[in-house]
């Protein structure tokens, strides 16, 4: 074998694979230098991410998508498991003095406006009649008074007979007695006027009535000091708990008025008719033809309207 053409060919074929190294590498090196020029020639097209993300939109956006997530109102939750029509007798809880409620968004309990007994002790009984009793038939609907949720449907044979406590979103409990039949179920959630029971006369009754009563954290409030039953409204658009004259009754200037036995109502904020005609027992087409008006009419705040 020639040798000196072994070694020629062996040095011509290292040449080679050492210029294929160079060029390869010449070839990775101007790639990556490339890539590199065009990514920051990318990063600099961008704009700043300051003027896309704001802290403050990001903030007001995450507020605003867990606003309905807020927990529920404490009025729902302290001393609602209570089997007792005073839920906060014995709890410790401290009573406030005087307290101001919202009792602009209501609804009579029941169609009758007549009061066959008053709020008061009973000397034939012996006892605090810690309600009012209005008349009804067998039958009739019982309403919501105002927003909230049930927390008994009950049955007290020495006493209410079959009754429902409801607590509201101003903070009140309102109890209705003696009833026939309960259209509702405890942790129900109702708005004002919503039928919740029918009347009836169970229990320690003498006849057929409907026993009203309003309450504020225990304390049993005289019902005529929030509501002027005569004229189906309340007297005020806020009533003030105090516990040195929740007993009594008021007799402010009614929101509606009777003459020659015509009977009107004074609009009030947050009124509409289908409102007027349940607080007053009525139809909205019973309004509207005693108004010429038609429903699809705006009443103003501080006009009359005619409901009877």
């Amino acid at each position: 074998m020639n040798f000196k053409n072994v070694f020629g060919y062996f040095g011509l074929g290292l040449a080679f694979a050492l210029s294929s190294t160079v060029t390869a590498s010449a070839q990775n090196l101007q790639s990556v230098s490339n890539y590199s020029q065009a990514h920051e020639d990318l990063l600099a097209s961008q704009s700043h991410i300051l003027d896309q993300i704001k802290v403050d939109e990001v903030q007001e956006f995450a507020t605003k998508l867990y606003e309905d997530l807020e927990p529920e109102s404490d009025v729902f939750s302290i001393c609602w498991e209570s089997e007792h029509v005073d839920a906060y007798a014995g709890s410790g809880i401290a009573i406030p003095d005087k307290q101001d409620i919202d009792v602009s968004d209501y609804c009579m309990p029941c169609s009758s406006n007549v009061i066959t007994s008053n709020y008061g002790y009973r000397r034939r009984f012996g006892r605090m009649h810690k309600g009012i009793d209005l008349r009804a038939q067998v039958g009739d609907t019982v309403r919501a008074a105002f927003d909230g949720k049930i927390r008994l449907t009950k049955y007290e044979r020495r006493g209410y007979g079959y009754y429902v406590v409801m607590r509201h979103e101003n903070g009140m409990e309102t109890v209705y007695g003696h009833l026939s039949r309960f259209l509702v179920k405890p942790n129900d959630y109702v708005k004002a006027g919503d039928p919740i029971a029918l009347s009836g006369n169970t229990g320690r009754s003498t006849g057929p009535h409907l026993h009203f009563e309003t309450r504020f954290m225990g304390y049993a409030i005289n019902p005529t000091a929030i509501f002027d039953f005569k004229n189906r409204t309340t007297h005020t658009d806020v009533y003030t708990f105090n516990k040195n004259t929740y007993k009594r009754s008021r007799n402010y200037a009614p929101s509606s008025y009777a003459s020659s036995g015509k009977v009107y109502h004074k609009i009030r904020r947050g009124d509409s008719l289908s409102k007027i005609a349940r607080r007053y027992g009525t139809t909205v087409s019973k309004l509207c033809a005693l108004n010429g008006i038609s429903r699809n009419s705006t009443i103003r705040e501080g006009r009359k309207l005619r409901v009877r």
